[in-house]
């Protein structure tokens, strides 16, 4: 079988990247221009852009384009190599924000992004100075590097931003693994963190693919589908999977608190549809509501219901319930919920037994902070009816009627 027609079909096209980073951008975008001082963001959003420019000039229809609107043959090569050193050292740049804190601003770190930046910078300026000298008269849209292998100034052009691009792939990909065996990381990030490892890894393979077809075409070999095929595949696989390295902990984060929110909205149900019995209304409702605003309208709701009640709670009544849920065997913070839970039954019993105590003369309630704060676990404990009648079975039977639980 012909090597190169096996991997011929490997090919991605490069709109699928572009598209990838272009939404990873857009993700991002608000954040950056809104804390634009943050070196960090400002990291994160020079390789997002640059890295779709790399895609977008990288195609052979722009490649073609640029040439033909120059009138420059294989101008397009210094311009993307240019592009590509430049995400290069954003990578660079993204790592020494990452490793040191925002409020650092050490020599160190000061001393290390310059050299970032003027190394590269000197990488760029010497890339449009090889090609100046370069003999490059035949436009290539896909083979380039191959074909001017052997070609003065230009081998020296290609070799360099190989090189360029080698070391900061090794750096960049070393530093995350690193970082991802650090203990505390939120698990969105420590997925995206992976994600961007192995898409910094991947990218070594189109180093590698490159370096070797020129190698090979330095000693009379052919390998130019390494070139042409595997290493434009790889780089399209790395770059969609560093943009959802970075758009995983922002949307798996976005999502983990929507989920909180919905589940916090609908955990609460129970105590809302019983405090409804108390008020007689319900809370606002509005179908463009956030999560969040729903949420804080429900525990408003049923907070208000709650300070309707407290003049009908019957504090000993509590203590019994709550010693009554230990002794059937519940931990002390599943017993105070399910305590809290028979007061509540109770006091809308006798609510609805005694309404006069309603009257603003009546004498105030008991002080239900902890009612108040303890929302949730108390909903839940009204799911299940059958545990708050045997605990208040037992906190109604005489002292010494029951037998201690085993």
């Amino acid at each position: 079988m012909d090597t190169s027609r096996a991997f011929s079909g490997l090919y991605v096209s490069f709109w699928l990247p572009t598209a990838v980073l272009a939404v990873a951008l857009a993700i991002k975008l608000p954040s950056i221009l809104k804390m634009w001082r943050d070196p960090l963001l400002r990291a994160v959003g020079g390789l997002l852009l640059f890295g779709c420019a790399v895609f977008v000039f990288a195609a052979p229809g722009t490649i073609h384009w640029t040439n033909r609107v120059t009138g420059v043959p294989n101008i397009s090569a210094p311009w993307v190599y240019s592009l590509l050193t430049a995400l290069c050292a954003s990578w660079l740049l993204l790592i020494i924000a990452w490793r040191n804190d925002l409020a650092d601003r050490s020599a160190q770190t000061r001393r290390a992004t310059r050299l970032v930046v003027a190394v590269y910078a000197g990488v760029v300026v010497a890339l449009w100075v090889l090609f100046a000298l370069a003999d490059v008269p035949v436009e290539r849209l896909r083979d380039l590097d191959t074909y001017y292998a052997n070609t003065p100034f230009m081998r020296e052009e290609i070799l360099l931003y190989l090189l360029a691009h080698t070391v900061a792939c090794s750096i960049t990909a070393r530093l995350i693994w690193n970082w991802i065996r650090t203990d505390g990381l939120d698990a969105w990030l420590r997925w995206g963190l992976r994600l961007l490892g192995v898409g910094y890894a991947t990218n070594l393979f189109f180093d590698a693919s490159k370096l070797t077809a020129v190698v090979a075409r330095w000693t009379g070999h052919d390998l130019d589908w390494l070139s042409t095929d595997l290493a434009p595949s790889a780089a399209c696989v790395s770059a969609t999977l560093v943009a959802v390295g970075f758009i995983v902990p922002h949307v798996g984060q976005y999502a983990h608190e929507r989920w909180r929110l919905r589940l916090g909205h609908w955990r609460l149900r129970p105590l809302y549809r019983l405090t409804r019995a108390v008020t007689g209304g319900r809370e606002p409702f509005a179908p463009r509501a956030t999560a969040e605003l729903r949420l804080i309208r429900r525990e408003t709701f049923i907070r208000d219901a709650l300070l309707q009640l407290s003049r009908y709670l019957d504090e000993d009544l509590r203590a019994r319930s709550y010693d009554a849920a230990v002794a059937l065997g519940h931990e002390p913070g599943r017993a105070r919920a399910l305590a809290a839970a028979v007061s509540i039954l109770d006091a809308v019993d006798a609510r609805q037994r005694h309404p006069e105590a309603d009257s603003a003369s009546a004498p105030s309630g008991p002080d239900t902070a902890y009612l108040l704060r303890e929302i949730q676990d108390v909903s839940q404990a009204l799911r299940h009816p059958e545990v708050i009648e045997a605990v208040r079975a037992r906190a109604a039977a005489p002292a010494g009627s029951v037998p201690a639980h085993e």
